[in-house]
């Protein structure tokens, strides 16, 4: 069991449910406060320099600061169609509390990434427009690619492309602009989209075995635990037998001894005893 598995059986009763209705609503009054009210949504932005001076409602705020700023037509494909079908459909794959400690990951990374750049440079303005969610809002597409990689969308509503390729094109474009602030000198662009994507790292490369959250793998142990759940009555004894070979019939009824095992290469979950679980021919 990982980390994260112990998290969720000791914390996973206070998920969220439904977190990403809520962040679009977030963003939509963000995106309000931003057409008719900017000064305001400024006030509520990520400023560790005035957090400090006691300002402390900017460590909630910041999060209503809209991914999009574009207009209203772009804004409402990035969230409507775009942000909140990806993060519904991770919170059903994933389960609640996993989806939820992902988004609010992000969230305390880049926040802890906008303090320790504030203790180096000491710059304030720089810091509104920096640090905010839109590259956490990118670290949940790329979530959401690794999950779903086969997946087809119309890039553009024209041209479609699996989502493992999307995934690359927009991985090599984050890498060229990191490397094109630090080759410039503006290092502290760079820095929101490494925390942003620290989540992504932390749950893919030490989360472990976050493969058997992909559809397929869902799919397949479902069916196998179906299967193994199902249970059979011998019609002899009466009995209800766990396994059954899908070639002689037999159970462990029949024989205690006999071991039975799920074939991986065939179309299906098909068990075997130990006598054909390698002689019987696969199907496809």
């Amino acid at each position: 069991m990982n980390w994260i598995d112990k998290l969720e059986r000791k914390f996973g009763r206070y998920g969220i449910p439904n977190l990403t209705f809520y962040i679009v609503i977030c963003y939509v009054l963000g995106y309000i406060l931003m057409q008719f009210n900017p000064a305001l949504l400024n006030m509520m932005s990520l400023e560790p320099a005035m957090i400090l001076q006691g300002q402390v409602w900017r460590l909630i705020t910041w999060v209503i600061y809209p991914p999009s700023t574009g207009n209203i037509m772009w804004f409402a494909i990035a969230i409507l169609f775009f942000y909140y079908p990806i993060g519904s459909s991770l919170e059903r794959t994933w389960g609640t509390f996993r989806y939820n400690l992902y988004i609010f990951s992000g969230l305390l990374f880049v926040m802890i990434a906008a303090f320790l750049t504030y203790f180096v440079t000491g710059r304030i303005y720089l810091m509104g427009n920096v640090f905010t969610t839109y590259y956490v809002s990118m670290s949940v597409f790329l979530a959401y690619a690794a999950s779903y990689p086969n997946v087809q969308i119309l890039l553009f509503f024209v041209i479609p492309i699996r989502m493992k390729w999307m995934a690359w094109v927009y991985g090599i474009m984050i890498v060229y602009d990191m490397v094109t602030y630090i080759r410039l000198g503006a290092w502290v662009m760079a820095v929101p989209i490494v925390a942003s994507f620290l989540n992504f790292i932390l749950f893919f490369f030490t989360g472990g075995r976050m493969s058997r959250f992909r559809p397929k793998e869902v799919k397949r142990r479902r069916e196998f635990q179906k299967a193994v759940n199902r249970g059979r009555v011998n019609p002899e004894t009466g009995g209800i037998a766990k396994h059954k070979c899908a070639i002689c019939g037999r159970t462990e009824l029949d024989d205690p001894n006999l071991e039975f095992r799920f074939c991986s290469k065939c179309n299906g979950n098909y068990e075997y005893c130990q006598d054909h679980l390698f002689t019987h021919q696969h199907i496809k």
